[in-house]
């Protein structure tokens, strides 16, 4: 499903990243970066509501907001319930939309704040999402204390918070129109290859996308996935091109690469992964690069695997989605 935004802008955005993030080709596009995971807080979680927290006020102060101007704040986590969200937006007293995509969740927030400023139900709101490495490995994966060994086409979850306002209010960035996907199984069952369990949903959401809008995939400067990483990108690849007759092998990349220096921070095996993977590289590099009108077009798919450790330890497969908005430079 894809419709169109009438005069919805994405104003001034924040980051707060973590040490890794950090120390990767993005590092001096983050507005704050901190060098450890506890990030001066007391656990893995506390440090999480921690940076979402501070990525929320610094969106609000870039924008020259306060709390009280925005109508209502959407964000997404990856722990139990969205408690980092509903903890991180408390002090903001704001209306509030918890939100749950696994690492699609950027684009999904996206999405509901455009549809709701489109529509005239409000004017101005914060799309928020966070990870952090240590509380999801915590909570998805093995202990991390066990420290075992992970395969090559295991990802890294990114460390980070990152928030937008969006609004009526004319800015550089266009939100043009959004695709909703949908739940797809590729009766993938492995939680240490994300890429191919996500490969299909970006694949259907792409495809679905242009055939709504009667576009090719040269009409973009840059189709982003967030986050197959290195193994799953080149599944999307062979995948459009066997399955759709769509060819990504000039405009194509994936946050979960473009985010780490895979060749120096070979910690990261496979690449990035996590909700805020894909908006630390959508608000920082390629906000960026339209500003300065290097890319005009940006078809943004943001990809995420909907399981937990119960349904994985039943033999289910692990089933997932992917949500597109499309950005144009004005």
């Amino acid at each position: 499903m894809t419709f169109h935004f009438r005069n919805v802008y994405l104003n001034e955005v924040a980051t707060i990243a973590g040490p890794y993030e950090k120390k990767g080709p993005l590092g001096k596009y983050f507005d704050e970066c901190y060098t450890d995971l506890y990030c001066g807080a007391k656990s893995w979680e506390k440090a999480e509501v921690k940076i979402l927290n501070e990525s929320m006020k610094k969106a609000l102060q870039k924008n020259k907001l306060k709390s009280d101007d925005i109508d209502l704040v959407i964000s997404g986590d990856l722990l139990n319930q969205i408690s980092s969200s509903s903890y991180a937006v408390n002090d903001l007293n704001r209306p509030f939309f918890g939100i749950y995509g696994a690492c699609s969740t950027n684009v999904e927030g996206l999405i509901i704040g455009s549809s709701l400023i489109s529509s005239k139900f409000i004017d101005k709101c914060l799309c928020s999402v966070s990870s952090h490495n240590m509380s999801s490995e915590k909570q998805f994966r093995n202990p991390t204390e066990y420290g075992a060994p992970k395969p090559k086409t295991a990802t890294f979850t990114s460390t980070g918070g990152a928030s937008a306002v969006l609004s009526s209010a004319k800015s550089s960035i266009k939100v043009e129109s959004g695709t909703i996907g949908k739940v797809i199984d590729l009766a993938q069952t492995d939680p240490l290859d994300m890429g191919a369990v996500m490969a299909g949903a970006a694949a259907d959401t792409i495809y679905t996308h242009l055939k709504d809008t009667g576009r090719d995939a040269s009409y973009y400067d840059l189709i982003v996935t967030g986050d197959l990483g290195l193994y799953g990108k080149e599944i999307l690849k062979d995948f459009m091109k066997s399955e759709y007759d769509v060819d990504l092998s000039k405009n194509y990349n994936d946050c979960g690469v473009i985010l780490y220096d895979l060749k120096k921070q070979q910690e990261i095996l496979a690449g990035g992964s996590g909700p805020v993977c894909s908006a630390l590289v959508l608000y920082t590099y390629i906000v960026n690069e339209m500003k300065k009108k290097k890319l005009k077009r940006v078809l943004m798919v943001a990809t995420g695997a909907l399981f937990n450790p119960n349904f994985v330890f039943q033999k289910e497969n692990i089933l997932s989605i992917a949500h597109a908005v499309s950005l144009e430079a004005i």
